[in-house]
């Protein structure tokens, strides 16, 4: 924390401006505290020196300066003005010490320590955004402290979900390969020997000691972890009320989410009708999963669809496209691929130099047997692909990355809600259909549906699971039955829902997108147009959609 004398001057300094002066100093305070103690998270932001040689305080001190830091801030900001930014921040560090202080992860999941410190080092060889030789020492300095973090969780972790162990068990290897193979690739370029030499004494400490972690994660942590994963129903609506201001009651947020699987489960089977009447919608949900690329063939698969999108959002008049610059397409890197099966991972707000932006998408592991990756490739079917090149690229995340840079506001560029990111691009998918993209293939709407059967299965089985209405075995069988997967997809989204519990973001932000769209077209009349409205919704930022409807309605009327 700061010393006395420096939080004294800088409270006087902000007596002496005005209130939105006043907030904007304390933002800049907080945030520069912030990434003092989160310097991984600084890396990606965009904020660079002195950050990328730092790696965090995984202790219980570091923990404890992480806490202290959200407790000594809140009363600051809670006595300046109100103003939605302000609540925004509020929001933001009462969401931080429910993770911290209610939750506590760091007690309970042994993949926060090894894929944490994987993806420390991975911010920093994504993008050159500085030549490889200074890349390469700040990769350095953070490698010498990763044994040191994973002595840590050593001495914090303490009867760990078996779920959680066994899915840290599960990325290890990845996590390895990546130091061992992908970490000296970002550096084939370096000449010098001295450095190379350093780096290969450190990345050979690191893989030793993820070896180490691993070895002890198996003999001594997974026998004894008998821990619960449930987060329960308080903390469950305090993380929805902090993190995406919604506060509806979750008996409520259970109807609304069961009253959507069923209307989109009934959509399906009228459209499966159309495909083959014969057929019942499981089975022609299975045809349609088998339907799929080669393997080798899906990166490709997802390249194919960019020109046809952006074709169609410009002729039709759906968003502004900021830019003409596309995303790169890669596989998921690999501390990411045991719980996810495509992403976008977008340059930092603040990034100035190294602005690309990665489509990542999972490949079958090479060691599957046929039928594993037979099954896993099912949840690349042909529709699926255009739905989820949707949702990722346009006009989905990208879109909302190239609209997100021009945000003025410090805190909407670093504070998102999973209901506005998520929601958005989930919402995408059905919009675009429906205003006319694939010329009313029954095939691609089926694959958008399939889609949005998978997001209304993780948003019932968030709620339950974490509730402690529904075992991890009810919620696998829920995946299967309501939302027609297989049951290896099944499982990876199970176990996503086990830390990711309220991963129900996905259909309650779409939900959220499209009222707020009827009451926009109801408030402008015949003013209205649908690429206004879009363009007025994502130049907010990322923030909880009560606060996109409080600024383009000028009311708090329901979000839902």
């Amino acid at each position: 924390m700061k010393a006395p004398i420096l939080a004294i001057a800088g409270a006087m300094l902000m007596s002496a401006q005005s209130p939105a002066q006043s907030f904007d100093s304390l933002v800049n305070q907080y945030f520069d505290d912030y990434f003092r103690l989160n310097p991984t998270a600084a890396t990606i932001a965009g904020f660079h020196h002195p950050y990328d040689k730092q790696l965090e305080d995984f202790s219980q001190r570091g923990f404890e300066q992480r806490i202290e830091l959200s407790r000594q801030y809140l009363p600051q900001f809670q006595k300046l003005p109100q103003s939605d930014e302000r609540d925004l921040v509020i929001a933001h560090l009462n969401a931080d010490l429910v993770n911290s202080v209610d939750i506590h992860q760091q007690t309970k999941n042994p993949d926060l320590y090894s894929s944490g410190a994987t993806a420390s080092i991975f911010t920093l060889i994504l993008r050159n955004f500085a030549p490889p030789e200074e890349r390469m020492r700040d990769v350095i300095s953070r490698e010498q402290q990763i044994p040191q973090l994973l002595n840590d969780a050593r001495r914090q972790l303490s009867n760990p979900p078996k779920i959680y162990t066994e899915i840290a068990l599960e990325q290890l290897p990845g996590n390895e390969s990546f130091f061992a193979n992908d970490v000296p690739k970002a550096f084939a370029k370096v000449k010098d020997e001295n450095l190379l030499a350093e780096f290969r004494k450190t990345n050979g400490a690191v893989i030793d000691a993820l070896k180490s972690y691993e070895s002890w994660l198996k003999s001594d942590v997974l026998p004894r972890s008998h821990g619960d994963f449930r987060i329960g129903t308080d903390n469950y609506r305090k993380k929805l009320e902090y993190e995406e201001m919604v506060d509806i009651p979750l008996d409520r947020l259970l109807e609304i989410g069961y009253s959507n699987l069923h209307a989109n489960q009934n959509a399906l089977r009228e459209v499966c009708k159309k495909i083959d009447p014969t057929k019942t919608p499981q089975e022609i949900s299975q045809r349609l999963q088998q339907d799929h690329p080669p393997a080798d063939q899906l990166l490709q698969a997802f390249r194919n669809t960019f020109s046809s999108l952006i074709d169609f959002i410009n002729s039709h008049h759906i968003i502004t496209i900021p830019s003409t610059m596309k995303p790169i397409l890669e596989e998921t890197p690999p501390f990411m691929r045991a719980t996810t099966t495509a992403s976008m991972d977008t340059p930092g707000p603040y990034e100035k130099v190294a602005t690309e932006a990665y489509f990542n998408v999972t490949l079958p592991e090479p060691g599957w047997s046929a039928q594993r990756t037979e099954e896993f490739m099912e949840a690349f079917s042909r529709g699926t692909i255009v739905s989820t090149a949707i949702h990722e690229t346009y006009p989905g995340h990208y879109v909302q990355l190239l609209w997100f840079k021009q945000v003025p506001s410090k805190a909407r560029k670093l504070i998102w809600a999973n209901t506005n990111v998520e929601g958005w691009a989930h919402y995408t998918e059905q919009m675009m259909l429906d205003e006319g993209y694939g010329n009313g293939s029954p095939q691609l709407r089926a694959g958008q549906l399939m889609d949005a059967l998978l997001r209304n299965c993780r948003y019932i089985v968030g709620i339950q699971m974490h509730t402690g209405k529904m075992t991890f075995d009810q919620a696998v069988q829920f995946f299967v039955h309501e939302g027609f997967m297989s049951r290896t997809y099944a499982e990876l989204e199970t176990k996503r829902g086990t830390s990711d519990p309220t991963y129900l973001y996905y259909t309650l932000g779409k939900l959220e997108i499209l009222k707020l769209r009827e009451d926009y077209r109801k408030k402008l009349g015949t003013n209205y147009s649908l690429e206004q409205f879009h363009n007025e919704f994502i130049k907010q930022g990322g923030v909880p959609i009560k606060l996109i409807r409080h600024a383009m309605l000028g009311d708090n009327s329901p979000i839902l």
